[in-house]
C-alpha cells in the first residue's frame, strides 16, 4: 500500500520498542493464564493468580499503551503535528 521501502526507512529504536512491548503483552496475556495455578501467593485478601486474571493484566495492558505513548512522543516529535505545519526546528 504504497512505498515498498517504507519498513526499511522505520527507526531501529522504534521497532525494539514494539518488540519490548510486544514481549510484555504476551507474557502478561499468555504467561498468567498458563501458569496461574503456579502463582500461588497472596496479594492482600486475594490469591495472585485470581488479582491477575481480574485486574493486574488489563493494568498490564494500559501500561503498555501509556509507555508507548511516552516513548513515540519522544521518539518522533514531529510526528505529533498535524500535515502542513511548519516545523520551528
Amino acid at each position: 500500500m504504497g512505498d515498498p521501502e517504507a519498513q526499511e526507512r522505520h527507526d531501529p529504536r522504534v521497532l525494539a520498542l514494539k518488540a519490548g512491548l510486544l514481549a510484555v503483552w504476551a507474557a502478561a496475556s499468555f504467561g498468567i493464564c498458563f501458569f496461574a495455578r503456579d502463582l500461588q501467593f497472596r496479594i492482600g485478601p486475594w490469591p495472585f493468580d485470581f488479582w491477575m486474571a481480574a485486574q493486574g493484566t488489563v493494568l498490564v495492558f494500559i501500561g503498555v499503551i501509556a509507555v508507548y505513548a511516552t516513548v513515540m512522543k519522544r521518539l518522533a516529535p514531529g510526528d505529533n503535528e498535524p500535515p502542513g505545519t511548519p516545523n520551528d526546528g
